[in-house]
C-alpha cells in the first residue's frame, strides 16, 4: 500500500513539474497578445465608451493592454484580470518608436501644444498653420515636438509629419555650417519681424544655436531661404536664420505674371498639406501636373482667382491659395470693387454681403470645455443663429459651414474674397489655463476692421452679462489675410467651468447673435 502511495505521490509531482511551466508558456502567449500601453500618468478603466460610466480600476503608465474592440475615442480593452473601455488618447501602441530626422507641420491655426499627450494637460503655446517643428518621438496620436525651444506635445490628427531635407556639413570660418538649397531672392528683398522679439539662429534649424534677436518693425536683407526659413543679414559681419512666419517679405522690384492679376511683390508659398496639387491653371478641374508634399516652398509669380502661379523648376504652376501659407500678408490678388446698387435703406442690411464663419469643425474640434463641451458645435449653432437674423435684416449670408466639416482657414478668407464680403464675421469661444479668466473679446487685425470690431464689441456689452475684455488686435490668420472688413468674437471661456454653463445655453446664444448683429448694423448706419 505505501508503496502504491509512493507511487501515486511521485506520479503528481511529475504532473506539477509538467503542468507549470506550460501555465507560465500559456500566460507568456497571452501576455503576447498585449499591442497597447498606458501613455497617461494614470488611466482609468471604465465600464462603457465614456466619461460618465463607472470606473473599474485604475492603470499606471506603462501598462500592457489587449484592444477588443473600439468606439469612437474609446478603446474596449483587457488589462490582467479586468476588461473595460479606456480612453484612446491617453494608450499608445506597443510597436510605435521613437521618430527621428522628421519634421511637423501644423496643417490648422492656433494648434495647442501641451505639456503631456493629454487633451487635459496645460498649454505651452500654439502652432498656426504652416508652422513647423522639429519631431521629437510619435506616440499614438500625439507627436512631442521641439517648436523654437518649446518642447511639447500636439495632436496628430492635425499635422503633417515628414523627413526633414537631406543636409551637408561644409567647414566655414572654423564652424561647421549647413549647406542647404536656398531659393534664388532678389537682391532688393528685405524680411521685417512683426513679433516682439525673434530669435535669430546660426542655421534653418530649431536646434541650432541662437545667435541674437529681432525685434518688432527691424528689417533686414534677405539672403537666402529655405522652406519656413529665411537667412537674414543680421549685422555688418553676420549673417542668421529666423522663422519667416513672424515677418514680412518686400522688394523694390516687381514681376509680371501671364495672368489677369498681373503683378505681385516676389513672396513665396509654402505647401502645409502632403499630396497637394498643382495644376495646368486656376481651378480645381484643371490637369495635375505635380503633387507636392507639406513644407516645400516655390516662388509666387502671380495671381488668378483663389490660385498662386508658382514657379516650378524652368516652368509654372497653379495652387490654391487655401492649402499653402505665405511669407508675405500682403496678397498678390488685386480686390475689385463691386458695383453697389441703389443706397441701402437706413435700419436694413439690404444690398449688403455677409460672411458668417462658424470656427473649427470637423476633426478640428478646437477647444473643449470643462464640461466636455466641443467648441466646434457651440460655434455653429451660434453662427446659424446669427446667419438667420442677418438674413431676414436683408443681407446675403453666406456661410464657410453649415455642417460639421473641416474648411482650412485660408478657404474661409477666400470664400470672403470671392464674395467681396462687406463683413466677415468668426464665431469663437476661448479657453486658457487659468479657469479663473472669463469673458467676451472682440479681435481686428488690419486698421481697416477696428471699427466693426469695436461696433460689434459694443453691440455685445448691451445685450449679454459677461465681462468685456474690450476690443483687441488679434494676429489671426483669417483676420490677417483678409483683405474685406473683418471681426473674430471669443464669446466667453469653456475654460472656466461656471461661464461654460452660461454660455452653452439656448438663451444665451440669442442674446449674444442679437448683439453682434445690432453691432453690425450700428456700424453700417454709422452709428458706432
Amino acid at each position: 500500500m505505501r508503496t502504491k502511495l509512493l507511487n501515486i505521490s511521485i506520479i503528481f509531482v511529475l504532473v506539477l513539474m509538467i503542468a507549470i511551466p506550460s501555465m507560465n508558456n500559456i500566460q507568456r502567449a497571452l501576455a503576447d497578445t498585449s499591442d497597447l500601453k498606458v501613455t497617461g500618468t494614470i488611466l482609468h478603466l471604465r465600464e462603457g465608451p465614456g466619461l460618465s460610466y463607472p470606473i473599474i480600476t485604475t492603470l499606471d503608465e506603462g501598462d500592457s493592454l489587449t484592444s477588443i474592440s473600439r468606439e469612437g475615442d474609446w478603446i474596449q480593452v483587457k488589462a490582467g484580470d479586468y476588461e473595460g473601455w479606456v480612453a484612446s488618447w491617453l494608450t499608445a501602441s506597443i510597436n510605435d518608436k521613437q521618430t527621428v530626422d522628421k519634421t511637423l507641420i501644423s496643417q490648422v491655426d492656433r494648434l495647442n501644444i501641451r505639456t503631456e499627450p493629454d487633451i487635459s494637460s496645460a498649454v505651452l503655446g500654439q502652432l498656426s498653420i504652416g508652422s513647423q517643428a522639429k519631431l521629437i518621438e510619435k506616440n499614438g496620436e500625439w507627436a512631442k515636438i521641439d517648436w523654437n525651444g518649446l518642447v511639447g506635445w500636439v495632436s496628430t490628427d492635425y499635422v503633417t509629419i515628414n523627413d526633414l531635407p537631406e543636409k551637408k556639413v561644409t567647414a566655414e570660418a572654423d564652424e561647421p555650417k549647413v549647406e542647404v538649397s536656398t531659393k534664388k531672392i532678389n537682391k532688393d528683398t528685405t524680411f521685417t519681424v512683426l513679433v516682439d522679439s525673434l530669435n535669430v539662429r546660426q542655421n534653418h534649424d530649431l536646434n541650432a544655436k541662437k545667435i541674437g534677436t529681432a525685434s518688432n518693425g527691424q528689417t533686414f536683407k534677405v539672403l537666402a531661404q529655405e522652406h519656413n526659413w529665411v537667412k537674414i543679414q543680421y549685422n555688418d559681419n553676420k549673417a542668421g536664420w529666423v522663422y519667416s512666419f513672424y515677418g514680412t517679405f518686400s522688394n523694390k522690384e516687381k514681376t509680371t505674371s501671364k495672368s489677369a492679376s498681373s503683378s505681385s511683390e516676389l513672396e513665396s508659398v509654402t505647401i502645409i498639406y502632403n499630396g497637394t496639387n498643382l495644376r495646368t491653371d486656376s481651378t480645381t478641374t484643371a490637369d495635375v501636373v505635380a503633387r507636392v508634399d507639406a513644407g516645400e516652398t516655390y516662388p509666387i509669380v502671380g495671381a488668378k482667382n483663389d490660385f498662386y502661379e508658382i514657379q516650378v523648376d524652368d516652368k509654372t504652376a497653379f495652387v490654391a491659395n487655401w492649402v499653402v501659407t505665405t511669407t508675405s500678408s500682403s496678397k498678390a490678388t488685386t480686390a475689385i470693387k463691386k458695383d453697389k446698387s441703389e443706397p441701402r435703406k437706413k435700419g436694413t442690411l439690404n444690398g449688403l454681403t455677409i460672411v458668417v464663419d462658424a470656427g473649427h469643425g470637423g476633426n478640428d474640434h478646437g477647444t473643449t470645455g470643462q464640461r466636455g463641451t466641443n467648441e466646434k458645435e457651440v460655434t455653429l449653432k451660434t453662427a446659424s443663429l446669427l446667419a438667420s437674423k442677418l438674413s431676414a435684416a436683408g443681407a446675403n449670408v453666406v456661410m464657410t459651414r453649415e455642417s460639421d466639416e473641416y474648411v482650412a482657414l485660408r478657404k474661409r478668407v477666400s470664400i470672403a474674397h470671392q464674395y467681396e464680403a462687406d463683413a466677415f464675421i468668426s464665431i469663437h469661444y476661448d479657453a486658457t489655463d487659468d479657469s479663473s479668466i472669463n469673458g467676451f473679446t472682440s479681435y481686428y487685425m488690419n486698421s481697416n476692421q477696428q471699427g466693426l470690431a469695436e461696433a460689434i464689441n459694443k453691440g455685445l456689452s448691451h445685450k449679454i452679462d459677461l465681462k468685456n475684455r474690450g476690443t483687441q488686435q488679434g494676429n489671426y490668420l483669417v483676420l490677417r489675410e483678409n483683405r474685406q472688413q473683418a471681426a473674430l468674437i471669443e464669446l466667453g471661456y469653456l475654460s472656466n467651468g461656471s461661464e461654460e454653463r452660461v454660455i452653452t445655453n439656448a438663451k444665451f446664444r440669442e442674446q449674444a447673435t442679437l448683439g453682434i448683429y445690432q453691432g453690425i448694423l450700428n456700424y453700417f448706419n454709422g452709428d458706432q
